[in-house]
């Protein structure tokens, strides 16, 4: 783990994508990027897919045994949404995060081939695009849209505010998931979600308890008129109904809410971070040290690439 830092601003960014333009979304986080940085942030946390969106209410005319045009139409038209990793809208977040001399964590749609997957994406302000974590396990219908991710894209990075970790939504309650991610000695572990309920913040404090570490999570604040005319809505059709209502939230070691939840609207929350509250701690609770019995339990971790083909000779 490196050496903890001295006490520095971290923000999550409470934002709805630009559907259908990943270009204009980055181009929007980037300003909200120096914007959290004008307040003083050092590492500045974006929701779940939001470079690609989030396909809240869709179904991609895909019941049980059947898969319809439109669907498939609907997943053309997502598939060229997303981006490349690394691509021009990585440039423009890298960048951004460079001026801001920053740690940044953004979702993003990522595009390899003809899968798509919901990776969340670190960049340091000095040395760029330093990790890209793919959800190792689609939710329920997203797993129709999204590929999994494998173990080999689960390393925690080092950043000029210490060790973050990012995690995606309902990986959070992945038990095996969270104790790699403890080991590795994350500090500042980064949640982007799309789970809006009043459930995800008590979750965001057991993380934060377990794994005596900061919890930034961040989640879109979006309405159906963001969406456009051709996304098929589980939620309905009425422009101004809000289809995720933030809940972004920053939480201490010992749990305590810094800041958030917010359910307003578009929002930075900020909130100052001491990571001495690290080390006081794990004094009584350290998860993969102290508090651990690996002579009763112990954790096999499998971290290699597993590509469908692999070339020899």
């Amino acid at each position: 783990m490196p050496p903890a830092s001295r006490p520095f601003t971290a923000a999550v960014v409470q934002v709805a994508s630009i559907i259908g333009d990943p270009r204009a979304t980055a181009d929007k986080a980037a300003g909200l990027v120096a914007e959290a940085a004008g307040r003083g942030a050092r590492l500045i946390v974006f929701p779940e897919a939001l470079v690609g969106g989030y396909p809240k209410g869709a179904s991609f005319g895909a019941p049980v045994g059947m898969r319809r045009p439109e669907g498939r139409e609907a997943f053309r038209r997502y598939w060229e949404g997303a981006i490349d990793v690394p691509g021009p809208e990585t440039a423009t977040l890298a960048a951004a995060a460079a001026a801001a001399g920053a740690a940044v964590v953004v979702g993003v749609i990522e595009r390899a081939g003809g899968t798509l997957y919901c990776s969340a994406l670190t960049f340091d302000g000095r040395r760029g695009l330093v990790a890209c974590h793919r959800k190792l396990m689609p939710t329920a219908a997203e797993r129709l849209i999204w590929g999994f991710g494998d173990g080999s894209t689960m390393q925690a990075a080092d950043t000029a505010v210490g060790r973050v970790g990012a995690v995606i939504c309902w990986e959070n309650y992945m038990p095996m998931l969270r104790m790699h991610m403890y080991a590795q000695g994350v500090q500042f572990w980064c949640a982007p979600t799309a789970d809006d309920r009043d459930t995800w913040l008590p979750t965001m404090q057991t993380v934060a308890l377990e794994g005596r570490c900061f919890v930034l999570t961040a989640c879109q604040w979006i309405t159906r008129a963001a969406y456009g005319p051709a996304h098929e809505s589980a939620l309905g059709d009425a422009p101004d109904t809000v289809m995720m209502r933030g809940g972004s939230a920053i939480v201490g070691p010992l749990g305590a809410v810094l800041a958030g939840p917010d359910f307003a609207g578009e929002t930075i929350l900020t909130a100052e971070l001491d990571p001495a509250e690290i080390a006081r701690g794990k004094y009584d609770f350290d998860v993969t040290g102290h508090y651990a019995r690996p002579d009763v339990f112990r954790l096999m971790v499998d971290t290699r690439p597993r590509p469908a083909v692999a070339t020899e000779g």
